[in-house]
């Protein structure tokens, strides 16, 4: 069974609607895991759903600060890597060259849907951590990014 951006999103709405707080969906190599944000109400409880919310791999942002080697880009979904838009053309990056937060550094195919991945911050490409058309788990690490600050 393959599922198509528009599916996802009817699956989003669906939840968005519902009292669940929390989806773990898998089917084939398709997963997908969907959590409401809530926000404090007057007394600090948490328990008005604010809509779902994407989950990212320790709770934070596809891209985090790794200590002394700059920023990992992570992969947000289960898919086959690319470092280029299509066979033969140029690469979207390679090591040593600039990159601002929302420039493409690479695509990730999911039942041929094509998600671009942005680098999320600023710098230079230090180390291309995957080899082009890979597969690529959730959370692993595509690049490295060295903030030029």
């Amino acid at each position: 069974m393959e599922f198509s951006y528009e599916d996802v999103q009817r699956i989003l709405k669906i939840i968005d609607g519902s009292s669940l707080e929390e989806l773990h969906l898998e089917i084939g190599e398709f997963t997908l895991i969907v959590r409401k944000k809530v926000a404090p109400d007057e007394t600090g409880a948490t328990t008005h759903p604010q809509g779902p919310v994407a989950v990212w791999p320790e709770g934070g942002s596809p891209s985090r600060p790794v200590r002394g080697r700059g920023v990992e880009v992570k992969a947000p979904m289960v898919g086959i890597f690319y470092l280029a838009p299509a066979p033969g053309a140029p690469p979207f990056v390679e090591v040593g060259g600039l990159v601002t937060e929302d420039d493409t550094v690479c695509m990730i195919e999911v039942m041929k849907l094509m998600s671009s991945i942005r680098a999320g911050c600023r710098g230079r490409v230090a180390e291309i951590c995957v080899e082009n058309g890979a597969m690529v788990e959730f959370g692993q690490t595509l690049m490295v990014i060295e903030s030029l600050a």
